[in-house]
């Protein structure tokens, strides 16, 4: 049974998950600036403002997890799942996600900064 409550397990997701969008915007900003595109500059535009609002978010996140003592961190990884370590309040909690799970969530969150 997890200690973990059903706000602070979503703070320890979240710095999870938006660390991944951060990383895949990323990329895609070098796609769009290495590509043809003749007029780069809207894309360019509303991928930065989106990366602005997760890192605010992230920042966030960092700073309710320092006060309320978490700490999230990726132990192992395979081809269907991943394993992270959660701790909490002095208690550590083993956590395994879905890939899958994982992929449509950050698809979610960034279809969320994108578009409102």
């Amino acid at each position: 049974m997890t200690r973990i409550t059903e706000e602070d397990r979503f703070i320890l997701e979240q710095s999870l998950f938006l660390p991944m969008v951060l990383t895949i915007f990323n990329r895609d900003l070098s796609v769009i600036q290495n590509s043809p595109f003749k007029l780069k500059d809207p894309y360019i535009h509303l991928i930065e403002e989106a990366m602005k609002r997760v890192q605010k978010d992230l920042y966030v996140v960092k700073q309710k997890m320092r006060e309320r003592k978490m700490k999230a961190v990726e132990v192992e990884r395979d081809e269907a799942f991943t394993l992270f370590s959660f701790i909490y309040k002095g208690y550590e909690e083993k956590h395994n996600y879905f890939n899958p799970r994982i992929r449509n969530e950050v698809l979610s969150m960034m279809e969320k900064y994108l578009f409102g």
